[in-house]
């Protein structure tokens, strides 16, 4: 309930750099598509890095079982 994730902060940055592009304000859009880049990013990175600690995870289980 209220957690906000990397995905969601990128979500409303690319939002408000929309709505700033809208109205004109250039640089401060493509700030905002600056800061989107690199919380998407940070968010696949840490996917990434949790998917393969749960496939290590999955395979010490399976030979503990064994």
């Amino acid at each position: 309930k209220g957690r906000i994730t990397m995905l969601k902060l990128a979500v409303i940055s690319l939002v408000i750099a929309a709505v700033l592009a809208v109205l004109g304000f250039g640089g401060a859009a493509g700030t905002f598509v600056g800061i989107a880049k690199i919380l998407f990013f940070i968010a696949l990175a840490v996917f990434v890095l949790f998917l393969v600690l749960g496939i290590l995870a999955g395979k010490g289980i399976k030979d503990a079982i064994d």
